[in-house]
């Protein structure tokens, strides 16, 4: 007589397809030892590239750091087109190639902000505008900025309109900025000039509500008058 045939629970059911998926993997490497190892292989190395990548970024950003502290008592000091250029009697490399050499760690992008400057106070207002909208570091104080940078170019140039645009972009970026209240008092100026008084009045409101504090407060009157008289 046959014996009745053994029921399969699910955990045992589960448990067998397991051992059959083990062995079905172990049989597939077996037989494509080839493929396999170059998979692998090829994983090593991007994992390799990827640290390495990461490592490179990180010692380009204390090359960078070193440098840039340096340079920044020339900026400090004024002399711009030393900050620019470097100073190789005194081992002090230039803003423009620490740039060029490290602009995409952070403290590269950092010193796009410093080098922008330095082509706006020298009177280079394309080479200023190239460098503050070339920013692309996610430190928001140095991002409203730079942007703050692009406003101010924009507003020597009389192109109110895009004055206007990039200091209220400028003021949107932090609102703990302390800087804040100083670019919102330039937008409004700007939308002034450009007829559109109610936005002017509404972020001088907001500096007046905001930043009671900021020493930019005492010209919100100013710009307030202005704006109700045009």
């Amino acid at each position: 007589m046959l014996k009745p045939r053994k029921r399969i629970t699910k955990k045992q059911l589960k448990e067998d397809r397991l051992v059959t998926t083990y062995f079905n993997a172990v049989e597939f490497m077996r037989n494509n030892r080839k493929i396999v190892s170059g998979v692998i292989t090829g994983l090593v190395i991007a994992a390799i590239v990827v640290v390495a990548y990461l490592n490179n970024r990180s010692a380009d950003n204390r090359k960078a750091a070193a440098e840039l502290s340096q340079v920044l008592n020339v900026f400090n000091g004024g002399a711009y087109q030393v900050a620019i250029n470097g100073d190789p009697t005194h081992n002090i490399t230039g803003l423009k190639s620490i740039v060029e050499n490290y602009g995409s760690s952070e403290t590269g992008e950092e010193a796009k902000v410093y080098l922008a400057d330095c082509y706006y106070y020298l009177g280079d207002y394309d080479n200023a505008l190239r460098y503050f909208k070339d920013y692309g570091g996610s430190d928001k104080f140095l991002e409203a900025s730079a942007l703050a940078g692009v406003a101010e170019v924009y507003e020597v140039k009389d192109n109110y309109e895009k004055a206007a645009e990039y200091y209220d972009r400028a003021a949107g970026r932090d609102s703990k900025n302390f800087l804040t209240a100083q670019y919102l008092v330039g937008a409004a100026r700007n939308y002034i000039k450009i007829g559109k008084k109610d936005r002017a009045l509404d972020l001088l409101k907001r500096v007046r509500k905001d930043f009671p504090d900021s020493p930019y407060v005492t010209n919100v009157d100013y710009y307030m008058a202005e704006a109700k008289v045009q």
